[in-house]
């Protein structure tokens, strides 16, 4: 007779807040990289360094930086098309994620991935996906090698809300937890799919219950919350490495710009973001706890600050003198080609 997965005994985390000054100085210098990345980024898509689609990660810097830090970069990690943020704390090089987004032989995919299409493998990193939802079909199918292969690590497949009604996503569900596959699915739960709030799209707004029907537990946190998001990760990763098939965190996160760069966010009000930034800011957060525990100065973080700028700076121009790739690249990295004839 077939056992039901053990429950986690909680389904709210909550932040131990046990965090060395060291961890803590890290998460922070983490976090406002890819803050002043994207940030940049947004700037040299204005002066038409960077063309295409382009979807900043600003505000949601917590989730992935927290999840990072409780997992090893054994543990692979895929996601959708916002993955700057994601590349960038899988360890990639700055000038290399610029690089792809302006479209340059040094990009970490040759400079013809773009903004949603970044892979870096050699650190654990399988994308970067422009298909809504489809990063999580093929998590899975990464979930499932690792347990052929009986290895010990864990697929991290991220998605956002506007992705977790899809069909395929269920599908996956239901396979994982036939399976037992070793994966925790991370919802990053930023409160609009597009322009499309979640009170409007779903039904069951509590992302993390969505695999309760298939006996897939899931817990939920304040993904504004680094310790938080790390504590959750920690969680989940020890329960599915033991064995007990796959998970849910549902990240309660926000995003500060649109759903896009061409995306002017009308549909929510000011006050709201406002709101958001003021009281539950990632960053701001984080720095309030180095300061009160008197671990660094203000002129300390300052300095951290103009570093990160400065690194950034540098990076963009690089990614601006770099070559393009060669028309030769136009036929590689495919799985086929094949002659056209007229026979």
């Amino acid at each position: 007779m077939a056992t039901e997965n053990p429950r986690p005994k909680l389904t709210q985390s909550s932040p131990s807040l046990m965090a060395s000054n060291d961890e803590l100085i890290k998460y922070y210098s983490e976090m406002l990289l890819i803050r002043r990345f994207e940030e940049r980024v947004g700037q040299l898509y204005g002066m038409g360094l960077i063309g295409g689609f382009l979807h900043l990660y600003v505000g949601q810097e917590a989730v992935v930086v927290g999840v990072e830090n409780a997992i090893s970069r054994q543990d692979p990690m895929i996601t959708s098309y916002r993955c700057h943020g994601h590349m960038l704390a899988r360890g990639e090089e700055i000038g290399r994620v610029l690089s792809e987004l302006a479209g340059k032989a040094s990009g970490s995919s040759k400079g013809k991935g773009g903004s949603m299409h970044m892979f870096s493998p050699e650190n654990g990193f399988y994308g970067g996906h422009g298909i809504v939802g489809a990063q999580v079909p093929i998590g899975t199918g990464i979930a499932l090698s690792l347990k052929y292969r009986r290895l010990s690590n864990v697929c991290f497949t991220f998605l956002g809300d506007g992705a977790a009604n899809q069909g395929q996503v269920y599908e996956s569900y239901n396979m994982a937890a036939l399976w037992k596959l070793p994966i925790v699915y991370i919802i990053e739960n930023n409160q609009y799919g597009m322009g499309t709030s979640t009170a409007r799209a779903a039904a069951q707004t509590e992302f993390f219950r969505h695999g309760e029907g298939l006996g897939i537990p899931g817990i939920q946190c304040d993904g504004m919350n680094v310790l938080a998001v790390r504590d959750s990760a920690l969680e989940a990763a020890s329960f599915v490495r033991a064995g007990n098939g796959p998970m849910i965190i549902e990240m309660n996160t926000y995003r500060y710009r649109g759903h896009s760069i061409s995306d002017p966010a009308k549909y929510r009000p000011k006050e709201e973001v406002k709101e958001v930034r003021e009281t539950r800011d990632p960053i701001s957060q984080l720095e309030q706890v180095i300061s009160e525990r008197g671990i660094l100065k203000a002129e300390n973080l300052k300095e951290i600050d103009q570093k990160i700028r400065l690194d950034v700076r540098n990076a963009a121009e690089i990614a601006r003198e770099a070559e393009q790739p060669a028309s030769s690249e136009l036929y590689t990295d495919v799985y086929a080609t094949q002659a056209i004839t007229d026979d």
